[in-house]
């Protein structure tokens, strides 16, 4: 395990990738069924979203964010110990505040659909389950 200077935390290479996978492993599946499943008959009334959804696009785009949300953890979180709970679910919060910023409140505005609010409503809430669960893993995956 490969280990390297990042101000006066260390960061370890192998909580690095484990970070990515906390963030892979429950997102991809969140959201396929949460999009594709649960509700696409939802999705497919308000009139957004492509009949056929390019999946490798949209993992590809996990990847990044996953590879990006693990990088920062432990330099934002610094100085956290041995907790993972609280940062976890603090680091959670603002990556949903983060990311319903550009996957839903940009999308609702520059998008047409049948209804905002029921578009808004439905991002909101997978936004705040996917981010409740990635970031107190993403935590256990970083501690110390």
């Amino acid at each position: 395990m490969a280990i390297t200077e990042t101000g006066r935390e260390a960061f370890s290479r192998s909580s690095f990738w484990l970070g990515v996978a906390a963030y892979l492993l429950p997102t991809f599946p969140i959201a396929y069924v949460w999009h594709l499943v649960l509700f696409a008959p939802t999705y497919d009334a308000l009139g957004i979203y492509r009949p056929d959804p390019i999946i490798p696009f949209g993992f590809a785009s996990m990847v990044i964010q996953g590879i990006i949300f693990s990088w920062a953890y432990p330099r934002l979180f610094a100085k956290r110990g041995g907790a993972i709970f609280r940062p976890g679910l603090a680091y959670g919060l603002a990556l949903a505040v983060l990311s319903w910023s550009f996957t839903t409140l940009a999308v609702a505005a520059k998008n047409i659909m049948a209804s905002v609010p029921l578009y808004v409503e439905l991002e909101t809430g997978f936004t705040l389950l996917q981010f409740a669960i990635v970031g107190p893993l993403i935590a256990l995956a970083h501690r110390n």
